[in-house]
């Protein structure tokens, strides 16, 4: 005779999206538990329009706002609404940091 309260097993399992998946429900099914998890929602709407170009690798953009963020916080974190005020303060850095290589280089 075994001591303590007896075991007792749990009917039903419920846990968030998180734990969604085919595996985890027919290992709870196999040990005889309910799984109440909701299922996740996977979004199969089409992308409209053109379809993206990127023209840049991602490590050069990187590279890029890596510069920028040492002078230029303002361009990282984009405060500005509106595209046109952007590409201006862009330019403005581009222009500075050439300006200071080309100085401190010739």
């Amino acid at each position: 005779m075994r001591r303590g309260r007896p075991r007792k097993r749990i009917k039903v399992l419920a846990a968030d999206k998180g734990y969604d998946s085919k595996q985890k429900r027919a290992d709870l099914r196999k040990r005889g538990i309910r799984p109440q998890i909701p299922k996740r929602v996977w979004k199969t709407k089409k992308n409209r329009g053109r379809p993206i170009k990127i023209s840049v690798p991602r490590f050069q953009q990187e590279r890029c706002f890596a510069w920028y963020q040492r002078k230029y916080r303002r361009l990282v974190v984009r405060w500005e609404r509106q595209k046109v005020y952007f590409d201006a303060f862009i330019d403005l850095a581009t222009i500075h940091i050439w300006i200071n290589k080309i100085l401190l280089v010739g």
